[in-house]
């Protein structure tokens, strides 16, 4: 599959956990300048229009936009007819009129920024919504015609309780949606709370009880339906985010916008991050990728998947023995968080807990 993905780098407000390239704009004009560029540049992969798949626009906060600007951007892409479309939504910026939009043009698949439901939580993250307004915009997504909707949780949140988490999940049933990206919150640098943290007001919750939430998601999602096919995705009726798997398999993808990166005919492009070089023009770099390089990335992406990878698979690909190239995997096997089934490699239970243990491996 090939995939496009378009970067939104504005937001309202700023959440003080995000990393991601974003800023709140000065006004108007700014996005419209952006918006301009950016299209200019999706212009410019015209040539692949035809054998794109998915388009994913992400941010940033795409829902921040206004009708005519949301307008402008998706009728740059009236050409292309993906299997997948997928806009992420701030449920705070969200409107009934965006909702008919989307439908209009495509969209077929949301991404909706939830976090947690406590309220003080989302306080604490900086987050302006209400549940109420989650609810009322998976009803009115369902109603138009737009089933396709998954929701963004984060646990291991300062603060947040086991019965915090269950009051989470426990919503999620209710709300009857077909796919869950769940992650732990990580402290990243470049983030209000990272400041927080260099000045000794910001400590991170203990590796055990991130655990104990990790596994209280994992089963309980399992319990309601969900399949957990990638070690923070979990869907229903095969449900799955197909940009995601892309990237997840090392497979095609175009990145435009602002910060933007992408994978195209085994380069790596990478855009500006400065908005004002962005502008003049796009692209900051493009490394070709060698062979044992790929080789790193597969494995690392490819174990993400609760399926894990094809030991045969690699070996005609890449011309390489896996265990003999990596003898520590056999280590990795014997501390039960790598197991061998048939011919697929793949994390056990403990193994999802500790991925980053067996990705250094690779390393």
């Amino acid at each position: 599959m090939k995939g496009l993905y378009i970067h939104i780098p504005f937001c309202e407000y700023i959440c003080h956990y995000c990393d991601f390239v974003k800023s709140v704009p000065k006004n108007k004009d700014t996005v419209d300048l952006y918006l301009k560029a950016l299209v200019q540049e999706i212009k410019s992969y015209q040539k692949h229009f035809d054998s794109i798949e998915t388009i994913y626009i992400g941010g940033g906060t795409p829902s921040m936009l206004n009708l005519e600007q949301l307008t402008f951007i998706l009728e740059s892409l009236q050409s292309i007819h993906p299997i997948e479309f997928t806009i992420e939504v701030n449920p705070e910026s969200y409107t009934k009129e965006k909702g008919l939009l989307f439908k209009k043009f495509g969209i077929n698949r949301i991404s909706l920024g939830v976090q947690t439901f406590n309220q003080k939580l989302l306080k604490y993250l900086n987050r302006k919504h209400t549940n109420d307004q989650v609810f009322q915009i998976i009803n009115h997504l369902k109603e138009i015609g737009i089933p396709q909707i998954s929701i963004d949780l984060i646990y291991a949140i300062p603060g947040q309780t086991i019965e915090n988490l269950h009051e989470d999940l426990a919503i999620i049933k209710a709300l009857d949606i077909n796919h869950v990206s769940c992650y732990s919150l990580i402290l990243e640098e470049r983030t209000f709370f990272y400041y927080q943290y260099l000045k000794g007001q910001f400590e991170q919750m203990n590796e055990d009880s991130e655990a104990e939430m990790y596994g209280l998601v994992m089963d309980e999602l399992i319990n309601q339906g969900f399949e957990h096919y990638e070690i923070s995705n979990f869907a229903k009726n095969q449900n799955y985010s197909y940009h995601n798997l892309i990237y997840w398999t090392l497979g095609t993808y175009i990145g435009v916008g602002l910060g933007a990166h992408g994978f195209v005919d085994n380069y790596r492009t990478y855009n500006h991050r400065s908005m004002q070089k962005y502008l003049v023009s796009p692209q900051k770099e493009k490394e070709l990728q060698d062979s044992m390089t790929l080789l790193q990335d597969e494995l690392i992406f490819g174990l993400r998947k609760i399926s894990g990878i094809s030991v045969s698979e690699i070996k005609e690909k890449y011309q390489v023995d896996l265990f003999s190239k990596y003898p520590q995997l056999y280590e990795k096997i014997d501390l039960g968080l790598l197991k061998l089934e048939g011919d697929r490699l793949m994390l056990t239970r403990n193994g999802l807990f500790l991925g980053n243990q067996v990705f250094m491996v690779f390393i």
